[in-house]
């Protein structure tokens, strides 16, 4: 079995995690606030504009995160390059979940194992080029596999549809395997597609630009949820 990601859901039918990168860089945690407690888990996007065209968080911000959400879900989603080289940097600030991209090292067993070796949940991202293939042999070692839905870099990019496929052959993989990770789609995440992701078999919705780019975050957030059938 899987190191236990259903565990994480807690029961509910999917888990909504507002992505900060579209959030308020000078006033991040206010625009948590304005969500009104209306999610499940905090999505850290950390790129490093090596591996994708852009750069954004480091260690302090969820060093900082951790300290203002004690008891929040944190989840660390590393777009750098090798990913195993950031691993226990970001470890010590005490996140729940670090997924690193399969494209991103030589090495993305050894460095899932590294991930759950220190006591945290290893997930593992696919780009929208990258086959399910490619990942299935660490697939019964890790608690989620994030599938990306735009081509990672930068927020507000159109949801690429074509990745429902790639949902429903890991909920079959799930399924004949008896395992237990979480599928989790980020990017162009909104009221549009969440229905359809949700039915498909996605666990968990990132949502960026679609909360924090809404005047009312809070109402974004419950809109979401309402048109995914919570």
């Amino acid at each position: 079995m899987s190191q236990g990601g259903f565990d994480m859901k807690k029961g509910k039918k999917f888990l909504l995690a507002p992505s900060i990168l579209s959030a308020d860089p000078l006033a991040i945690a206010d625009s948590i606030e304005r969500t009104g407690g209306e999610f499940d888990w905090i999505h850290v996007d950390v790129m490093d504009g090596h591996f994708v065209p852009n750069l954004s968080f480091g260690p302090p911000v969820v060093s900082a995160l951790r300290a203002r959400y004690p008891d929040a879900f944190i989840d660390v989603h590393i777009m750098v390059e090798p990913a195993e080289d950031f691993i226990d940097m970001f470890a010590v600030t005490r996140p729940d979940l670090i997924t690193l991209h399969a494209e991103a090292t030589n090495h993305v067993s050894m460095a899932l194992s590294r991930v759950r070796s220190l006591g945290i949940h290893p997930g593992v991202s696919i780009n929208p080029g990258t086959s399910v293939c490619l990942i299935e042999p660490v697939l019964s070692s890790i608690s989620l596999v994030l599938v990306m839905a735009v081509n990672p870099g930068f927020g507000g990019q159109k949801f690429m549809p074509e990745v429902l496929l790639k949902v429903r052959d890991l909920v079959r993989f799930r399924a004949v395997h008896d395992l237990e990770f979480l599928i989790e789609v980020d990017g162009g995440v909104g009221m549009d597609n969440a229905a359809d992701l949700v039915s498909s078999g996605c666990d968990v919705l990132v949502a960026g630009s679609a909360i924090f780019g809404d005047h009312n975050s809070a109402e974004a957030a419950r809109r979401i949820r309402r048109q995914a059938g919570l």
